[in-house]
């Protein structure tokens, strides 16, 4: 997928850069893309970063284009049954590309894209399957070394990790009921081998040389602008105050508006399944 740099006509597009999507299905006769199906659109109710009660509970949220969610099958639980890539679409809410397929029963199913799959393609999830992009198959069913994606850490429960445009996990060893698998953050763990994973890579690895260019643009994302701690007063967070710019000064070290520390402080709070990880993100 290339990405093509604006002409400097505004200060906006100076350094603005967005993708060509020519990998995209078009509609016959017609300079646009295909349609979603839309008996696989869902209303996407904006929280503008507040719970039930009205209170802002993340920050820096609102506003931004209204889209439709996508159901993605992210548990591929059609097994052994066919299907063909009939579209390669465009989805709002995911940075790769999605692909709708047609099954031999004639259900539909949005699935992820990866890299190398067009239209026409075959896929299936099955353990006998061949190992080619889009297929799903159980761990214990994938040679060591391949390149996996959307890889379920519960059997059943659909993939949740490696899912992002461009990534791509590794299936490293296979050692009794658990595989080793290598996850883009450099981490290392363990997982189940009748858990299911797609071959290949995820598609769309181009998005990260995407420029915005311009501060509005996350705007449209529904992302609000974020303040930074020392421009704030000491009330509003423990690195404000001062007189003009001052650096963060804290005996303790940066900090978080509530005071908890925020460089090199653990956050993991799960030591059930810290027998998992075989190898740290972060481990030199």
């Amino acid at each position: 997928m290339p990405v093509r740099k604006l002409k400097p006509t505004t200060p906006g597009h100076r350094f603005r850069s967005v993708s060509t999507y020519s990998e995209l299905t078009r509609q016959e006769g017609k300079n646009r893309t295909v349609d979603p199906h839309k008996p696989l659109l869902e209303p996407n109710k904006k929280s503008g970063g507040r719970n039930n009660k009205g209170r802002v509970t993340t920050r820096f949220r609102g506003g931004g284009n209204k889209r439709m969610y996508r159901v993605i099958d992210f548990k591929r639980n059609k097994i052994d049954v066919p299907g063909v890539v009939l579209t390669i679409e465009y989805d709002p809410n995911r940075t790769c590309r999605i692909s709708l397929v047609e099954y031999a029963d004639g259900e539909k199913r949005y699935i992820l894209t990866p890299i190398g799959l067009k239209e026409g393609d075959n896929v299936i999830s099955s353990e006998g399957a061949d190992i080619r992009p889009g297929n799903c198959l159980p761990l214990r069913a994938i040679p060591v070394g391949t390149t996996i994606h959307n890889v379920e850490l519960y059997p059943g429960r659909g993939g949740q990790l490696v899912r992002s445009a461009g990534v791509g996990a590794q299936l490293m060893a296979k050692e009794g009921k658990y595989g080793q698998v290598r996850l883009p953050s450099g981490e290392t763990r363990l997982i189940l081998l009748s858990c299911y994973a797609t071959i290949g890579q995820v598609g769309n690895p181009e998005h990260e040389n995407i420029s915005l260019g311009k501060a509005g643009a996350t705007r449209w994302k529904g992302r609000r602008g974020h303040v930074r701690g020392v421009a704030m007063t000491p009330r509003d967070h423990p690195h404000g105050g001062g007189e003009a710019q001052s650096p963060i000064g804290r005996r303790k070290g940066p900090a978080t508006p509530w005071g908890k520390p925020a460089l090199g402080y653990k956050t993991r709070n799960n030591k059930s399944t810290d027998k998992f990880i075989v190898r740290r993100r972060n481990q030199k």
